[in-house]
């Protein structure tokens, strides 16, 4: 059971479900009477951005982007690749970028980057965890989650070799599962 291979839950499936209504209700307050589009960087974020754009009661357009530099290992290669690109036009809108964790910097660096250059009215970033002891590039957060210590951590969407994804709260891999202490 994938339960077994936790050692510690974080944060519990009602924490998450009540910070994402809180994220939800700022989100609310700062764009009052605009449209905004959420981009989900997948996979990660898929689970947070379904509950958080159900929490948003504004006009709210969504779009995916996938973009990896972890490959199957628990540590960023510093190689940032796009593999799903957005299908929609964000020229003149404002965005918010949705993803799962912030932990070095360098694929958010890249992906916001990339994004400016598309002319958006305006681009943020929210991102369910926040990770500062690992970070390699400076990267501006307007909504974030949570701030976690430096550990492995799976579920509500982060996996690791594409397992755990599934698990409704947020947990501390054990250290033998990915080959860790």
């Amino acid at each position: 059971m994938m339960e077994n291979d936790i050692q510690e839950v974080l944060f519990s499936e009602e924490q998450l479900k009540q910070r994402v209504q809180e994220i939800a209700r700022q989100i609310d307050e700062d764009y009052a009477g605009q449209e905004i589009m959420l981009i989900s960087v997948l996979r990660g974020s898929f689970v947070f951005m379904a509950d958080l754009c159900r929490a948003i009661h504004l006009n709210c357009m969504v779009d995916f982007m996938a973009v990896s530099s972890y490959k199957n290992g628990t540590t960023s290669s510093g190689q940032v690749q796009i593999t799903k690109d957005l299908t929609e036009d964000i020229t003149g809108r404002h965005i918010i970028v949705v993803e799962d964790i912030l932990d070095s910097g360098n694929t958010l660096h890249y992906l916001l980057n990339l994004l400016e250059h598309r002319n958006p009215a305006s681009i943020r970033l929210c991102t369910l965890l926040d990770k500062p002891s690992r970070r390699k590039v400076p990267v501006e957060v307007h909504y974030s989650g949570f701030t976690i210590p430096d550990a492995f951590v799976v579920g509500y969407g982060l996996d690791y070799a594409e397992r755990y994804r599934n698990l409704p709260y947020i947990g501390i891999l054990k250290p033998y599962v990915y080959g860790g202490q």
